[in-house]
């Protein structure tokens, strides 16, 4: 069996649509599925989210739109975003974060408009999993410190966003990157070519302040 592991955050809709497609990995691989606090990937690295770029929170929504339209998968932006998803995450720790349950989470959010820093929303998406008291179970401390083992070992083996593959210490980020996980998987000899190899060598010629 080969490892993968799968970082993901239910505030992102590439890992919304990713998740709808992890049925194509290969019988041979257990998958660890990872909840991470996105936002704390971009404060280590020093980056902004999409949505907090005008211009690029505009094209995300309707690409994602377009693209689950594409894919056949029920897509609905929800009425605020950027949200805070910690609830959510919390929660899909406290649940054992099995694939199935991921992915009703995920629905709450991107199907139903369901928001975890909203009241109304949290008692729906508690109702949505069978959940009869989410609030006990997301003020766990274990629960808490495991969200945060996650995020630091998501940096440790160089995660910067969401979704996120990383298998033998390669990381494979974003929806589009699927295909390139699969092959990778079937040929791992490809990181040996002598073009790809060098692109860790290639230094900047200037850096921005």
């Amino acid at each position: 069996m080969t490892r993968v592991t799968w970082y993901y955050d239910v505030i992102s809709p590439y890992a919304y649509l990713q998740s709808a497609r992890l049925d194509v990995l290969p019988a041979a691989v257990e998958l660890e599925c990872l909840p991470v606090l996105f936002a704390g990937l971009l404060d280590h690295w020093g980056q902004k989210g999409p949505a907090e770029i005008p211009a690029k929170r505009v094209f995300t929504f309707r690409q994602t739109k377009w693209r689950a339209e594409k894919a056949g998968v029920p897509y609905r932006l929800p009425p605020m975003h950027p949200f805070n998803p910690l609830r959510a995450l919390r929660l899909a720790i406290a649940l054992g974060g099995d694939l199935a349950m991921i992915r009703r989470l995920f629905a709450c959010v991107w199907q139903d408009g369901l928001l975890p820093d909203d009241d109304d929303g949290w008692r729906g998406i508690q109702q949505a999993l069978d959940v009869t008291d989410g609030d006990a179970l997301v003020a766990q401390p274990a629960v808490k410190q495991q969200l945060l083992d996650n995020g630091q070992r998501a940096i440790a083996e160089g995660v910067f966003g969401v979704p996120s593959f990383v298998v033998d210490g390669e990381v494979f980020w974003g929806d589009d990157s699927l295909d390139f996980l699969l092959d990778y998987l079937a040929d791992p000899a490809m990181f040996d070519d002598p073009e790809i190899a060098r692109i860790e060598t290639i230094q900047p010629s200037a850096v921005r302040r």
